[in-house]
């Protein structure tokens, strides 16, 4: 009798323990990097195949527009995703994400996605534009705000059902309530950049559901608000 006993008590453990919930963020991760590559493979594939010109960039910024959705569908996974080693269906979790996500994550990028367009040829054919040179400063700025504000406006579209309006407003909102989710998202960008930079944008593609997992972890303080204040 008491080997029963301590037999439901060690399988009422299984996969409660360090090594377990490592090896089911592992498989999560991994399956929604699969998941996420499968989303954009088209965008991705002609992205690789267009050239160094600047001429391309509204063509790269439309070759990018599948990454929004399938960003979305990503957090969406991870965020739901268990703990428990007999209950992963993190595919599944990414498909009900991207469903559920896809319209509302295409409003918030694709405006997005057509800003950098215009800053990237701007910037590119700066010299000829024939403005001040603190215009091209001022232009990175913007860039790089607009790409806080796309990523604050992805977790919350991800996560919760706002009108796009009010998505927006929020996340420019969280911009200056949580200052250090912002700075750790410039951190996250950084490493981004850097890791196109040395290798290529199909590197950063398949770290992507790393980067999720890292901007998910820098949002804790945006979702834990909107969660209080702004859901019932």
């Amino acid at each position: 009798m008491s080997t029963g006993t301590g037999g439901a008590a060690a399988g009422s453990r299984f996969g409660e323990g360090p090594l377990s919930r490592a090896a089911a963020l592992i498989y999560t991760l991994m399956v929604v990097e699969a998941m996420f590559l499968l989303a954009v493979a088209p965008g991705l594939a002609a992205l690789t195949l267009l050239g160094g010109d600047v001429s391309n960039v509204p063509l790269a910024a439309l070759c990018a527009l599948p990454l929004g959705p399938a960003l979305s569908a990503a957090l969406y996974a991870l965020r739901r995703r268990s703990r428990d080693l007999a209950d992963l269906r993190p595919a599944a979790a990414f498909w009900r994400g991207y469903r559920v996500n896809a319209a509302g994550a295409l409003k918030i990028w694709a405006p997005w996605l057509a800003g950098v367009a215009v800053v990237g040829t701007t910037l590119a054919n700066f010299a000829a534009a024939g403005v001040p040179g603190w215009w091209a400063a001022l232009l990175v700025l913007v860039a790089l705000g607009g790409l806080l504000w796309a990523g604050n406006a992805l977790v919350i579209t991800s996560l919760f059902a706002f009108r796009t309006v009010d998505v927006a407003r929020l996340a420019s909102y969280f911009l200056l309530r949580h200052p250090k989710a912002a700075l750790a998202n410039t951190s996250l960008l950084v490493v981004a950049a850097g890791v196109t930079m040395v290798g290529t944008e199909l590197l950063t593609a398949l770290l992507a559901s790393a980067f999720a997992a890292a901007l998910l972890r820098n949002g804790r303080p945006v979702i834990a608000e909107v969660e209080e204040r702004f859901t019932a």
